[in-house]
């Protein structure tokens, strides 16, 4: 389950970055692209700790 989770971050934050380039009508978002990234390694760096277990 965290990995799926882990996979749909890193994607909408490839969405979020290569996005406005390849489509433009997808609107540039900025900060929000950080965010996810930085949701989806924290999240990679629990799991592989064993911190957290889904």
């Amino acid at each position: 389950m965290l990995i799926a989770i882990i996979v749909i971050l890193v994607l909408l934050w490839l969405l979020g970055f290569l996005g406005p380039r390849a489509i433009p009508s997808i609107p540039r978002t900025g900060g929000v692209v950080h965010i996810l990234l930085v949701i989806a390694v924290i999240l990679l760096v629990l799991y592989v700790l064993g911190i957290v277990n889904f």
